[in-house]
């Protein structure tokens, strides 16, 4: 029989896509565009959230 995992809901912030990369407007000497890698800041870079019975546990201390 097949093993079940576990999945954690995807965050809804970035719906999975947790790094951005922003243009900053300048070009390297090569050619390339200088961009700025940016995380997601609700999931903090993993894609997937707390289910919100875990995330109430948290809140009241147990």
């Amino acid at each position: 029989m097949p093993q079940h995992a576990r999945t954690l809901p995807v965050c809804r912030d970035c719906d999975g896509f947790v790094t951005a990369a922003i243009d900053a407007g300048t070009r390297h000497r090569d050619g390339t565009r200088a961009t700025l890698r940016v995380n997601c800041p609700a999931c903090k870079g993993t894609g997937h959230t707390l289910p919100r019975s875990a995330t109430a546990l948290v809140r009241v201390g147990r």
